[in-house]
């Protein structure tokens, strides 16, 4: 039983952002006889050939070839791009009127090196010719690209469409005049299904703190008041961070949260019950991990027309990842030893230093010390 759970939080003691996957974001824009895409994504993945099956670079067979083409200068990454430009293409969709056509590569935006434990995000710029009386465009790539965030313009200005294609989907139909933006219901399904993903399987850091949680007790109270207390606070700091009214840098919130998971973990090691400032505590480090949230949230963007639904939806995903959490800690160890006498001896404490040592780590990468 020892074993099993150091070994459940060593499954995520891969570094949590260092080359965490994600969906590429393209812009759609229509001009006289063409259309263009203009597609913001990890391209040394792409050229790797690493898939959206593994959530991390690092966890691909192809890792190596991947860190080769992070270090190399935006030249020579251009230059492999150009070998596998032909490649690229044909697992693009573009097609007008359900006929397909042929896309070409205007530039290829590349940025400098940089800090190489961060993926680098370059634009490639597309356009095709559009034959006369186009009437509408639809855009989808091959699944093994992974998910992809479709921007185009709307019929109103102020309600742009906004789509998320995953496992090779083709958008739907978007008139050359301008697209009807996504009715509620396909908006809220789409960012609910973003935010669970980003808690599972995508959100190591913030599995590890719900586990912390967890750990202080198996039982419904203590584990409420705290779960409570984190939702409220995270779910302030999503809708002040997207919307601009808070503003704090990554390189600030994420060794923070790192710190968070560290704390709690620390608190269950030292305390068998849950102390009156447990959840003030979850409550401080909720506004945090909001601000995570809110960071991920605003790469990909929000559909202005539907904003609020977009939010809500994103959190509600986020609450249920969460509780899926909270149900897999409870069937694999709570509900069957948490009246036992050595539940706090073989399980809570052992697996709180685990994770106090994953989340000590990633803090001390994070401020860039290793």
């Amino acid at each position: 039983m020892a074993r099993l759970v150091f070994g459940l939080p060593m499954l995520f003691a891969a570094p949590a952002i260092a080359h965490e996957m994600r969906p590429a974001i393209a812009d759609l824009s229509f001009a006289g006889d063409e259309a263009r895409l203009a597609i913001d994504l990890n391209l040394e993945a792409a050229i790797a050939g690493i898939g959206p099956e593994h959530d991390d670079t690092e966890d691909a067979p192809e890792a190596a070839a991947y860190d080769t083409l992070r270090a190399a200068d935006p030249a020579a990454l251009a230059a492999a791009f150009a070998a596998f430009e032909a490649r690229f293409l044909s697992m693009l969709s573009v097609q007008v009127d359900g006929e397909a056509i042929e896309p070409r590569i205007l530039d290829t935006a590349i940025p400098a090196v940089g800090d190489t434990d961060l993926a680098r995000e370059s634009v490639l710029t597309l356009a095709a010719t559009l034959p006369p009386g186009a009437d509408a465009v639809t855009v989808g790539w091959d699944e093994s690209l992974g998910p992809l965030v479709l921007r185009a313009p709307g019929e109103n200005p102020d309600t742009p469409y906004s789509a998320y294609l995953t496992e090779g989907q083709t958008s739907d139909a978007i008139p050359v005049a301008g697209a009807a933006a996504q009715g509620a219901l396909a908006v809220a399904w789409d960012y609910l299904g973003l935010g669970y993903t980003h808690i599972l399987p995508k959100g190591l850091d913030h599995i590890l703190f719900v586990i912390g949680l967890f750990l202080l007790s198996a039982r419904l109270r203590p584990l409420l008041w705290q779960v409570t207390s984190f939702t409220v606070a995270h779910t302030v700091t999503l809708a002040l961070g997207i919307t601009g009214v808070v503003s704090i840098s990554s390189e600030i919130v994420e060794p923070l949260i790192a710190a968070s998971i560290v704390w709690i973990c620390v608190e269950n090691i030292f305390s068998d019950r849950m102390a009156a400032w447990r959840p003030l505590v979850v409550f401080g480090f909720g506004l945090l991990h909001g601000l995570g949230f809110a960071g991920v949230l605003g790469e990909l963007g929000m559909p202005q027309g539907q904003f609020v639904t977009a939010l809500v939806a994103f959190n509600i995903g986020v609450e249920l990842g969460q509780l899926t959490v909270i149900a897999a800690c409870f069937l694999a160890v709570g509900l069957w030893f948490r009246d036992k006498s050595w539940y706090r001896s073989l399980i809570t404490i052992p697996a709180s230093v685990a994770i106090a040592m994953v989340g000590a780590y990633w803090f001390v990468e994070r401020v860039g010390l290793v």
